[in-house]
């Protein structure tokens, strides 16, 4: 079940569970749009995958399976991230 997390890792950007804004790559690391397009070009920067936008949880659901309330704030290090980006951005997601 995902966790639903409450913010952009790396602009702390609040995403709530009603958001449309929000990316997440296969281990739910969680980004809003903005990053995802104008920082890290759909590479996620903990794995090398691609992003997918997050689905949203019904209302009703919520009630019985919250979301998360656990802030994972970890700012992109363009210095650290930059070689891992030149090195996926031209590839496809599906492909690298």
């Amino acid at each position: 079940m995902l966790q639903i997390r409450p913010t952009c890792e790396n602009c702390n950007k609040k995403l709530p569970p009603d958001s449309t804004e929000a990316m997440i790559c296969s281990y739910e690391c969680t980004f809003c749009t903005d990053c995802v397009e104008h920082i890290l070009y759909n590479v996620c920067p903990n794995c090398g995958g691609g992003f997918a936008h997050r689905p949203v949880r019904p209302k009703e659901e919520l009630l019985k399976n919250k979301a998360s309330n656990k802030v994972v704030y970890k700012p992109i290090k363009m210095n650290d991230f930059k070689l891992l980006l030149d090195k996926q951005k031209s590839i496809e997601p599906q492909k690298r």
